[in-house]
């Protein structure tokens, strides 16, 4: 039949996006997860006892959580369905249920469903799965960024297995990123120049699907090489992946801490500088920078809470992006004080002491003697003033008596805190203490 001039011209079908074309099709193209995909591996293991228990899949965006649970429903020919967390909702998990009943009922097999993002269900939504996992009519596969500690019921944790994957390591991307640019098949048949490649790899900071995005635009800007201007290009603007309210943050922020800890000024900047470039508010650095100062440095330099107070000033009278010289500063003298977590030690054994006991009742001679009848009752009685004393100081008891000699102040041989510890054990001989030395 011959076409009209006028006829609709017939649209070319559209050509997936190269992430999605470049998707694994066997467990052995899945990169940068050869813990569990490897022959040793847990998911390998799966495949070769033809067994598939419910999973949770733990890990970043683009590091293949959507891929491995495709290829291993495929692989044990087991029906699989795809359903979001954040689009669907328990409606949609019944009429699947429903679906997997009829399945089960044809072909005797539970259906494997994937649902991504499951941590955006709440409990009671995740309380729709329990009964058919159970009964086995479905394997769930979840796909999670988030800690499932802290975001899958805990029921539903006791019937899978969570499953860690790791951010996809520079060497594994790099590979994958030269395979999919010279691929004539499925990749982009471009020549690309190593440079390129290891740029390439870099901006993805672990994301598969990000690292094929960038490559995806240089190769929309090249001819017949991809150069490094060409991924300079897609890179200008685009920013540090850094998650201000999830697991990122928690663990760069403890890294933080334990960097300044362990007296290691570049590592601290170093992370100083992701929370910063990540978007981190500087209110929060400096904060912990302060509570750092006692809990951590304490009087083994007593001038590092001062420090960390001025930096907080500083953050709030000058504002980024100069104020991140002043949280330099700051953490490099944090790192570099003498440490002590004496103080810190000391604040939680006395609360101990005192939810344990309850609040004693204070001795006799410190109570306050306002009116005559509290100086009748003996208030105040016998107190020693301790700047009558030569040396300001006199052997008076403070602490209640059922406390005995308890000692919560404990100075460490550190910093300032060695002559602290010098004075403190001859006030505490000049009190009847045990004499410590």
């Amino acid at each position: 039949m011959s076409r009209s001039l006028f006829d609709p011209i017939p649209a070319a079908p559209l050509r997936p996006p190269l992430a999605e074309r470049m998707r694994p099709r066997t467990l052995s193209e899945v990169v940068g997860q050869e813990q569990v995909t490897g022959p040793e591996g847990f998911l390998a293991g799966c495949l070769a006892r033809k067994q598939l228990p419910s999973l949770i899949l733990w890990g970043p965006p683009g590091c293949g959580k959507t891929t491995l649970a495709r290829l291993l429903a495929r692989d044990l020919e087991q029906p699989f369905v795809a359903f979001s967390a954040v689009l669907g909702g328990v409606k949609q998990v019944r009429e699947i249920v429903s679906a997997a009943r009829d399945t089960e009922r044809l072909d005797g097999k539970g259906t494997v469903l994937f649902v991504d993002e499951i941590h955006r269900f709440n409990r009671s939504q995740q309380d729709a799965f329990l009964p058919h996992v159970e009964s086995g009519l479905i394997v769930l596969v979840g796909a999670t960024t988030e800690n499932p500690s802290f975001e899958v019921n805990a029921a539903l944790l006791s019937r899978a297995r969570v499953v860690v994957l790791e951010p996809i390591g520079e060497a594994p991307l790099r590979a994958l990123v030269e395979r999919a640019a010279t691929d004539s098949e499925r990749g982009l048949g471009l020549e690309i120049d190593p440079q390129a490649v290891e740029w390439v790899a870099r901006a993805a900071q672990g994301d598969a699907r990000r690292a094929l995005n960038v490559l995806e635009t240089a190769a929309s800007l090249a001819d017949e090489r991809i150069l490094p201007a060409h991924v300079e290009r897609c890179l200008a603007g685009s920013g540090v992946r850094y998650d201000k309210a999830g697991d990122q943050h928690y663990d760069t922020v403890s890294a933080f801490i334990k960097s300044l800890r362990g007296s290691d000024p570049d590592a601290a900047i170093y992370y100083l500088a992701c929370m910063l470039e990540g978007g981190e508010p500087p209110r929060f650095v400096a904060r912990r920078m302060v509570i750092f100062a006692s809990e951590d440095v304490g009087n083994a330099d007593p001038m590092a809470l001062e420090v960390a107070l001025n930096v907080m000033r500083a953050v709030e009278f000058v504002g980024l992006p100069e104020a991140r010289i002043n949280l330099a500063q700051g953490v490099a003298y944090l790192a570099l004080a003498p440490k002590s977590n004496a103080s810190y030690a000391a604040i939680n054994a006395a609360l101990a002491s005192v939810r344990e006991r309850g609040a004693l009742p204070v001795p006799a001679h410190l109570r306050n003697a306002p009116t005559k009848l509290m100086r009748e009752l003996g208030h105040g009685e016998g107190y020693a003033y301790a700047h009558d004393s030569a040396d300001g100081v006199n052997a008076q008891r403070h602490m209640p008596a059922e406390l005995g000699d308890v000692r919560f102040y404990e100075p460490s041989a550190r910093g300032f805190e060695v002559q602290l510890r010098q004075r403190l054990d001859a006030l505490r001989a000049l009190r009847g203490g045990d004499d410590p030395a």
